[in-house]
């Protein structure tokens, strides 16, 4: 298992006040899980915060960055940006915008997860005569059968 580093310690420790934080190594980097939901990345020594559609426009007003890579000869934005400049050294600051992350990825866990089918109650075979097979049986009853009308 991959040492932390001194940055994602810190980190780890701004973020106490959101409540237990683990840091797990990954593609060069690190992620940040909250109730077992990925919501920060720490890569080159910068974190990002996950954003969706509901608090994208909030990092966009403070002045964030996204995440980007270069893949396949183009820029990739991920769904990560940085916090404000003013919350990087401050727990409080940094709370509410790592409290957005997790509202984000507990929204996107909810959009990944699988819906519940409605059960269908399995119908039971019914064996049935065919047509001409069931009207011969009832003929052949009736022929069997004892005449009980009483003739006067």
């Amino acid at each position: 298992m991959a040492k932390t580093d001194s940055f994602v310690e810190y980190t780890v420790e701004l973020l106490e006040k959101l409540g237990p934080v683990q840091s797990r190594s990954m593609f060069g980097g690190w992620g940040l899980y909250f109730g077992g939901r990925m919501f920060g990345l720490i890569i080159a020594g910068q974190l990002f915060l996950k954003v969706d559609d509901v608090t994208k426009p909030d990092f966009q007003a403070a002045g964030c960055r996204p995440f980007v890579y270069e893949g396949a000869g183009k820029s990739v934005e991920m769904g990560y940006w940085t916090p404000p400049a003013d919350a990087a050294d401050d727990a409080y600051a940094l709370l509410p915008w790592a409290r957005r992350a997790v509202g984000a990825a507990e929204r996107a866990a909810l959009k990944k997860a699988p819906k519940k089918k409605a059960v269908a109650k399995k119908a039971v075979p019914v064996k049935k005569a065919p047509a001409r097979k069931k009207a011969a049986a009832v003929k052949k009853a009736a022929r069997k059968a004892p005449s009980r009308v009483k003739r006067s």
